[in-house]
């Protein structure tokens, strides 16, 4: 038997607890899986609290073990790119909303969605990173293809305390670029500052409606916000600059016009972490465990166990929640 989260819905009713499961359910479960992995850590993401906290439709089949990301060592295997021993790291691929996933000490996933974990990273440093860190490093990877370099001026970074926000300001700041944190939490700007951010703005600055075409000033925008925060941003990159888009947490709609893409040449780029291929991922993982200062990403992780993790899920829905969440399973 092993502990895990485990949500249920009948009718109108819903609960989230923490229970042992048997590995006849969880074979029962995940008849299509090929390796079975011992999760050591996994983590809380803003759609992982989502779903425990039963905010929206984020889980598609019941009853649901939630949990998005994990890391640990696989038990069995009978894909050929795994053995058991392995050092593995899952992100997405719809775990933890149609497949049961990782907030639980054992998971069994597809090979196909396992991405062998890097050498100077363990299980705990991974899920501090996880889907949020991951997902900060491919946007940085969206501005860098489209060539966005430093000499060419500031990068936004909206929704700055949350955890994409932070990783993206850590990573942004070790490449030498000049850092804007946007944030609505004034008493997070010294965190912001010791993460690299060389300014912190107020986010009302850009969560109101705003001019189609406004002052230039971004040469790149990573916003994990979207609705008028996105429509403000693409409104002041500069000619040719690029916008990595990749969440949703001030609204799912864009009040914008054409005008910055066709008059000022602006791109914005949409970033999707869940089915991501392989070889993004991996190189994902890669400049993680090189370019991403272990320091820092210390600084903006906080360990739970699986208890805390259903008591902080509403208050990561309320924005109450700086950085990073790695959820040690076994405490």
């Amino acid at each position: 038997m092993f502990d895990a989260l485990y949500l249920e819905k009948s009718g109108d009713g819903f609960s989230a607890t923490r229970r042992l499961l048997t590995d006849d359910q969880l074979a029962a479960a995940t008849p299509d899986a090929d390796v079975t992995v011992r999760i050591e850590y996994s983590t809380i993401n803003f759609k992982d609290a989502l779903a425990l906290a039963n905010r929206s439709p984020v889980v598609r089949r019941w009853p649901m073990v939630p949990g998005i990301d994990g890391a640990g060592v696989v038990e069995s295997s009978a894909h050929p790119r795994f053995a058991a021993g392995d050092r593995v790291i899952l992100n997405g691929w719809g775990v933890g909303e149609s497949h049961w996933g990782c907030l639980a000490q054992r998971a069994r996933l597809k090979g196909d969605w396992l991405v062998a974990m890097p050498a100077d990273i363990d299980a705990r440093r991974a899920m501090a990173i996880g889907t949020a860190g991951y997902t900060a490093m491919l946007c940085v990877m969206a501005l860098e293809r489209r060539g966005v370099v430093p000499a060419q001026g500031e990068i936004l970074v909206t929704g700055a305390a949350g955890g994409v926000g932070s990783v993206a300001i850590a990573l942004l700041a070790r490449l030498g670029f000049r850092v804007v944190a946007s944030t609505g939490r004034a008493n997070e700007a010294d965190y912001l500052r010791a993460l690299g951010a060389a300014e912190v703005i107020d986010r009302a600055a850009l969560s109101a409606p705003g001019k189609p075409l406004q002052k230039e000033r971004w040469a790149g925008v990573i916003d994990a916000v979207g609705s008028h925060t996105l429509a403000n941003a693409c409104a002041q990159v500069r000619y040719r600059g690029t916008v990595a888009a990749c969440g949703l947490a001030g609204g799912m709609d864009l009040p914008a016009t054409v005008a910055p893409f066709i008059l000022r040449g602006v791109a914005l780029i949409g970033v999707d972490s869940v089915m991501c291929p392989m070889e993004d991922r991996r190189e994902a993982w890669k400049r993680l465990a090189g370019d991403l200062d272990p320091a820092q990403i210390e600084r903006i992780t906080t360990v739970v166990g699986l208890d805390d993790a259903l008591r902080l899920a509403p208050e990561m829905l309320a924005g109450k929640v700086r950085g990073r969440v790695a959820v040690d399973v076994n405490r």
